[in-house]
């Protein structure tokens, strides 16, 4: 297990405050970010959640609001109301606060094991893994075109392994479909609740989603013509998952339009068993003049 993922762990053992009080740090690898991570932010709700729930359930859904940007310098407090605990699912309601207001609500619901029909729709045929260059291979080749603020945190180790099939150039983007799909994993074996592994997904879900609207425009979140954030989150948990093991992340985008993109994905263990899926709408817009006082 690398030094990044222990941490990343660390970040995700949300500390407990009072009963249903708990509060969250954001990692040192992306303090240097404007505003904290979603991804981030909805892991660290879940695992407050989770804190509360009856270990033989599972979640199943989460839905979440982005309201605020989050701020990474200071901690983020998360307030759990436990809504309802029925003889087979269990629901709570999340708000993340900083500075007295919320940034982030989330509901999410926990379902005990029950036994019932299956169907999955097949998973994409693509290249494996070990056919790939990692996202650090790459990320190392362009830091130097990288503004300065950019390169330390490009250059860092990070907790996830990333693998994409049809990346983008940042710096020379050209129109592509809004198909997208990378390969990810955490960089190391994690010996951890099933609880644990459902909120490093969760961590990992944001990354790339909204990506995938800016695909068909030739576009990169770099350009800082461009204005882009997640509005909305939502990850449904279909079966058992380790975020340890490669995970194909499917990804795509059927709609942009009125400054917003919707975007939706499909993550499948290796031998094709589709095990989340996630929607997301985003702010897509171009960067306006901030209106002088």
């Amino acid at each position: 297990m690398t030094d990044a993922v222990s941490e990343l762990l660390g970040i995700l053992d949300v500390e407990r405050l009072e009963v249903d009080l708990f509060r969250g740090f954001t990692p040192e690898w992306e303090a240097e970010r404007p505003r904290v991570f979603g991804g981030q932010v909805i892991a660290q709700a879940l695992a407050s959640a989770y804190r509360t729930v009856k270990e033989d359930r599972q979640c199943h859904s989460l839905h979440a609001y982005f309201i605020r940007p989050g701020d990474p310098k200071i901690p983020i407090v998360y307030e759990v109301d436990r809504s309802r605990d029925g003889g087979s699912f269990t629901t709570r309601r999340v708000v993340a606060i900083q500075h007295g207001q919320q940034i982030l609500n989330m509901s999410a619901s926990f379902h005990v094991h029950e036994d019932g029909w299956d169907h999955q729709h097949d998973m994409p045929e693509v290249k494996q893994p070990e056919a790939l260059k990692s996202r650090d291979e790459f990320r190392e080749k362009i830091k130097d075109k990288l503004p300065e603020e950019a390169q330390k945190h490009w250059s860092r180790p990070q907790p996830f392994d990333m693998k994409e099939i049809g990346a983008m150039n940042p710096f020379d983007p050209k129109p592509k479909s809004d198909v997208n799909e990378v390969w990810f994993r955490t960089a190391g074996k994690v010996d951890a609740s099933p609880a644990m592994h459902h909120c490093l997904v969760a961590w990992a879900s944001d990354m790339n989603l909204l990506g995938s609207s800016l695909r068909p425009h030739g576009l990169h979140w770099i350009n800082p013509k461009l204005m882009t954030a997640s509005l909305d989150h939502a990850i449904w948990f279909h079966a058992p998952i380790r975020a340890d093991e490669w995970l194909l992340y499917s990804m795509d985008s059927p709609k942009a339009g009125n400054g917003r993109s919707f975007n939706r994905g499909s993550i499948y263990t290796r031998d094709g068993q589709l095990v989340a899926s996630t929607a997301q709408e985003g702010l897509m817009r171009k960067m306006k003049p901030r209106k002088k006082d």
